[in-house]
């Protein structure tokens, strides 16, 4: 593993802190409406309370929604930018860290904790995903739910194989996957490299892999958690099972093993 200092999702979300909601706004995602929906999905597999821990929590788009509800939130990020970023939207109103995932720390207990938009896709092995689920697990209060979301590979060919422009703002951002999308496939590992136009100083790349589903089960297991469901997304609706050419993402819900 590499060290915190030298971890290429530190670097790369560190340089692209400034521009990540404009960039997220621009190409369509959705988060508002994802975190209700996986909220609904929580609640429906039996948790309860308003208490949540989101980790690698960005700018905190993924959260929002929740403390609008009134609920109680902690949330942490390897990178001290997207931290800062976060900090400048929501004050005091939420305890925020600087947290590597792989080592979360004991933050307290929590009815859900999460980590969305495929954070997953940065661990470099199942060792780490293991190491990452353990951590979560940590943080549960008795009877909480741990979820968390991953890439298929169609939305691996898609982030990974693809190439996306668009200007928003004044400024025109590019995603610009290295890998063929013919070449992408289960268990594979590429990068994308993001860039604004005219500002070598955001220029970074991400690499990500794409984790099967049999590893990311035998990960839950190993870190303590039992799998409640496993769900694809389509069209924003959650479907039992995971269908890798069909879903655009996997959804992983968990308890503590008894």
């Amino acid at each position: 593993m590499s060290t915190q200092a030298e971890d290429p999702a530190k670097l790369a979300y560190q340089a692209t802190a400034r521009f990540y909601d404009d960039f997220t706004g621009g190409y369509g995602y959705q988060y508002e409406k994802w975190s209700r929906t996986l909220l609904a999905k929580a609640r429906e597999e039996g948790m309860s309370g308003t208490r949540l821990l989101d980790v690698a929590c960005g700018t905190g788009l993924s959260f929002t929604a929740l403390l609008d509800e009134g609920w109680s939130v902690t949330a942490c990020d390897i990178s001290p930018a997207m931290i800062e970023a976060a900090r400048a939207k929501f004050g005091d109103r939420v305890e925020l860290a600087v947290a590597d995932m792989r080592k979360l720390p004991r933050l307290g207990e929590f009815d859900l904790v999460w980590a969305l938009n495929s954070p997953i896709a940065y661990l470099a092995d199942a060792a780490e995903l293991e190491a990452t689920l353990a951590g979560m697990r940590r943080n549960l209060a008795p009877g909480g739910v741990a979820l968390f979301d991953a890439l298929t590979v169609k939305a691996a060919r898609s982030f990974l194989g693809e190439r996306l422009s668009f200007e928003r703002d004044g400024k025109t951002f590019v995603w610009d996957g290295q890998v063929p999308a013919d070449q992408i496939g289960p268990g594979m590992v590429g990068e994308g490299r993001f860039e604004v136009v005219g500002d070598p100083d955001a220029t970074n790349v991400h690499r990500m892999r794409h984790f099967e589903q049999e590893a990311v089960l035998a990960a839950i297991g190993a870190a303590g958690l039992e799998t409640v469901g496993a769900f694809g997304e389509l069209d924003g609706a959650l479907e039992p099972g995971i269908d890798e050419e069909r879903h655009t993402t996997a959804v992983y819900v968990c308890r503590a093993a008894a």
